[in-house]
């Protein structure tokens, strides 16, 4: 029987090799892939978006272009790894109101409308907890080797 790895200390350092680098910066992209579809449409579709916005959200307008522009803004953080920890804070803080006020299963009554809303809300609850694992990650161990800035938080 082997001895169990004392514990590191608190200050330690974790270096990611190359290969766990790379590995996590295609899972970076393989993540934001969603979410440029979605910034695509948000700044293609604009009135489609302003529309469906009116009555859920104080300011409508922000649901076209601006909400886009968000989402970009925060693709390239976790891409490029300028502080990517705020890009899926980002990602985040999108996610919060989309799926409370733009997915309310609850309130149809269609059974078809209900199922869609449902896999819809489920989806965004699933990349929530994807984008908090992201920015635990991220804060404690960092983006790796291939990272403009890293992160800007640190939970160590």
């Amino acid at each position: 029987m082997t001895p169990r790895p004392a514990a590191l200390p608190r200050e330690a350092v974790v270096s990611l090799s190359t290969t766990t680098s790379a590995i996590f910066l295609v899972g970076r992209i393989l993540f934001v892939a969603l979410f440029v579809v979605s910034a695509q449409g948000h700044i293609a579709n604009h009135a489609r978006y302003v529309t469906t916005a009116r009555g859920r959200i104080p300011v409508p307008y922000v649901a076209g272009w601006p909400v886009g522009a968000w989402l970009i803004l925060a693709i390239l953080s976790i891409v490029l790894g300028v502080w990517p920890d705020v890009g899926v804070l980002m990602i985040a803080a999108f996610l919060i109101p989309t799926t409370i006020l733009f997915h309310p299963f609850w309130t149809f009554s269609d059974a078809a409308q209900r199922r869609t809303q449902r896999g819809s809300f489920f989806r965004n609850i699933s990349l929530l907890g994807a984008t908090l694992a992201l920015f635990a990650f991220l804060t404690t161990i960092g983006p790796g080797l291939f990272a403009i800035t890293g992160s800007l938080f640190s939970l160590r």
